[in-house]
């Protein structure tokens, strides 16, 4: 598994602090019971939201060539381009 980056880290984490005030508050809840499943529930929903978000794009490794299906696994080299006729310059 991949590290998260900052945008997931970001959002995971914002997540976990909104929905812990949000269930907090709309739950209404002052036993130490209710408190700790609210941190539990927006803990969770943090992850969930890191997990799932897009990750790198830059960092996709692609894959291996294959060898062709003529097998000819020889490698091609383009040959080296000559720039104009040599020997033609006027004057000197």
């Amino acid at each position: 598994m991949q590290r998260p980056n900052a945008a997931q880290l970001t959002c995971g984490s914002a997540t976990v602090v909104l929905a812990t005030v949000a269930l907090l508050l709309l739950s209404g809840t002052t036993t130490i019971p209710g408190i700790l499943a609210a941190c539990a529930v927006g803990l969770l929903l943090g992850i969930l939201v890191a997990v799932t978000m897009p990750g790198r794009t830059g960092s996709v490794k692609t894959p291996a060539p294959t060898p062709s299906a003529s097998g000819d696994e020889s490698i091609r080299v383009p040959a080296a381009r000559v720039g104009g006729r040599t020997g033609t310059r006027i004057g000197s």
